[in-house]
């Protein structure tokens, strides 16, 4: 009995072990295996070593930036949290998240896509795992059946063979809106659906160069003519205007479809290998898709940022990508995350998805406006659908745009210095 009193005390007076720090983390509440994915991959952070614990709080992805905002006026931002990557910059603006080029490895990040990166004035600010890209989807029987081809990643439609198939194929009587262009969606899937065509034509929402011109781009040339083949959709009905549903192509009444790759694995069930996956239309300087979806950031007011590298690094491990890949079916941001995944290997039913991503992928506008943009674009390609002269549609979302970057200077961007000739 003594002996054993004597061990027990032994044992109280021994230091304790040191307990895992925790570490705070929200992100948005979205689909079951997304979430289920997402605990998976934190569960294994936790277990795979013991000095942080990452700890996850989902909140209700419509009120989610909302919460962020708020919890960053007050001061009570978590660790980490997710962000949708075209917010990104804003919230690198105001202050309220840290660079992360310092916390992680330089070959992480350059083995990411242009997906799996969120920036601001150079900067690395957010990191993400997964992709979705958009895409032309068809039935090759119906393409067969129309005399229509197979457009390819060497050969894609250019914007005036693909506005001849449709006017060939409405006048056949077969399809009264042949162009199923997921009409019913609103908010950023405008944006991130149709900017593109600007960028393909060789126009775009802003300049990139300095963040700050925006007249002579989203209102020039190329964009009008942008702006016109997209009014003349609605005008000659080869696309409807107010669809009743979103169900046009896969109940056979579209010949195609313009959406995104978060349909892949429907389409994949319902139309089996008569479905084909097409790249978008080139309107010149070759096909364009959006990139980046939610991403990871670290609060600027993180105590602990070693451990919130630790986690990003495990994050964007390629096992972990994969993993994610495997689990919820988003595009894997990285070549050799891909090459782990059955489906988007090389060879793999998904691999065009990868490609897109690779070839055409273009990040939305690195800017704290391009909220602000988004909705001014929104509103132009609203009122080209309802019949409005496209100058004037393009020229009001130009003021739009101009009016908030004078009002907030500029966002911290300024114009290049002109070079003084010798």
């Amino acid at each position: 009995m003594k002996r054993i009193l004597l061990s027990l005390l032994a044992t109280l007076a021994a230091p304790a072990l040191a307990a895992p720090v925790e570490i705070k983390a929200w992100r948005h509440d979205t689909g079951d295996a997304e979430m289920a994915a997402s605990r998976n991959m934190v569960e294994r952070f936790n277990r795979m070593q013991d000095k942080w614990r990452v700890v996850v709080e989902a909140i209700p992805q419509g009120s989610y930036t909302e919460s962020i905002t708020a919890a960053s006026l007050v001061g009570q931002l978590p660790c980490m949290m997710t962000i949708d990557q075209p917010a990104v910059p804003n919230f690198a603006w105001a202050g309220n998240i840290r660079p992360l080029d310092d916390l992680l490895p330089a070959p992480l990040v350059q083995a990411l896509l242009p997906g799996g990166r969120g920036t601001y004035r150079g900067r690395l600010y957010s990191v993400g795992q997964f992709d979705v890209v958009l895409a032309l989807f068809a039935r090759r029987s119906a393409l067969a059946a129309a005399g229509v081809r197979v457009a390819t990643v060497e050969q894609p439609y250019t914007a005036q063979e693909l506005h001849d198939i449709l006017v060939k194929v409405k006048e056949g009587g077969r399809y009264r809106y042949p162009l199923d262009l997921n009409g019913k969606a609103k908010g950023e899937w405008v944006s991130y659906a149709f900017s593109p065509w600007l960028q393909s034509a060789g126009a775009d929402l802003i300049d990139r160069n300095d963040y700050l011109r925006v007249d002579g781009v989203l209102n020039g040339g190329p964009a009008l003519n942008v702006a016109r083949y997209y009014a003349r959709l609605f005008k000659e009905r080869l696309a409807e205007r107010n669809p009743a549903d979103e169900k046009g192509f896969e109940q056979g009444r579209s010949l195609l479809q313009y959406t995104g790759s978060w349909k892949a694995r429907d389409y994949a069930e319902r139309f089996g290998d008569d479905l084909v996956v097409m790249p978008p239309p080139d309107f010149g300087h070759g096909p364009k898709v959006g990139a980046a979806s939610w991403q990871w950031a670290v609060a600027r007011s993180c105590k602990h940022p070693a451990g919130a590298a630790a986690f990003l690094a495990h994050v964007l491990s390629d096992r972990e990508m994969a993993e994610m890949s495997r689990q919820t079916g988003l595009v894997p941001v990285s070549a050799a995350a891909a090459a782990l995944t059955a489906y988007y290997r090389p060879g793999g039913k998904g691999r065009v998805y990868f490609d897109f991503a690779a070839r055409y992928a273009l990040p939305r506008p690195a800017t704290p406006a391009y909220p602000t943009i988004s909705a001014a674009f929104e509103k132009a390609m609203g009122d080209l659908r309802g019949g409005k002269e496209p100058a004037e549609a393009m020229d009001e979302a130009v003021e739009a745009i101009e009016y908030d970057l004078a009002r907030n200077n500029g966002y911290g961007f300024t114009r290049p210095k002109a070079v003084a000739s010798k």
